[in-house]
């Protein structure tokens, strides 16, 4: 098992699935911070943009997204994520295309998470807030967000394990993280497939399960108090 582990290279395909979830987690809470301040915003317009882009994108299915980042940016567009000149452009071109898949996806999700940490802030502070003097702008950095990324700490943290796991869908277009090196495994050593099942389940479980341990003792030690 150890030579087959080595042979296929699977310790790299983790690294990439870490890589993948890293850099997709981080986008994914950037846009859906601006996301969320669309849907909050008082102008009309951005609430329904926001909106918008929640309902469609939470409601197709990743691997739909991952595909057609490969086949509409890259094929169609050429855009490059990657230095065309670069002796690893198709690896790193078929990495960034599936973080910048991940991202999109998991935004809405983190987007909602956000609003439901929002709905935990008594209505009365943002009056406050206002009858201060304070802009849109100023409450939301000042007063509001602060609070509801506190509140929000275990749905964000839900939507991160469920993150790495969705990795696995970008073997869509061929990046090698382990879903990648499990079927090629599978493939070449079915003797082993039982070995390679648990490699596979153990690894995600000791990638998620800290992730779980740490939220839920953020969740209780930054947690609002009321």
């Amino acid at each position: 098992m150890l030579e087959t582990i080595q042979e296929y290279d699977y310790w790299a395909a983790v690294v990439n699935t870490l890589e993948l979830t890293l850099w997709g987690a981080l986008w994914a809470l950037v846009l859906g911070t601006v996301l969320a301040i669309m849907r909050l915003s008082p102008v009309r317009v951005l609430q329904w943009a926001g909106a918008a882009y929640v309902t469609i994108v939470r409601n197709t299915p990743l691997t739909m997204i991952v595909v057609a980042a490969n086949l509409i940016i890259w094929t169609q567009l050429k855009i490059n994520l990657a230095d065309p000149q670069s002796s690893t452009y198709i690896v790193d071109n078929g990495m960034r295309l599936g973080i910048l898949a991940v991202a999109v996806y998991h935004a809405a999700f983190v987007c909602e998470a956000l609003r439901a940490g929002v709905n935990t802030i008594p209505l009365g502070q943002a009056e406050a807030a206002r009858s201060l003097g304070m802009t849109f702008p100023q409450s939301l950095t000042q007063v509001i967000l602060p609070q509801a990324f506190r509140g929000a700490i275990t749905p964000l943290g839900n939507a991160l394990i469920a993150l790495t796991k969705n990795t696995t869908v970008v073997v869509a277009i061929g990046v090698a993280q382990v879903s990648h090196a499990m079927r090629r495994m599978i493939e070449f050593r079915p003797d082993l497939l039982f070995q390679i099942f648990g490699l596979v389940a153990l690894t995600f479980v000791a990638i998620t399960l800290p992730m779980g341990l740490v939220t839920g003792w953020a969740a209780k030690k930054w947690a609002v108090q009321r």
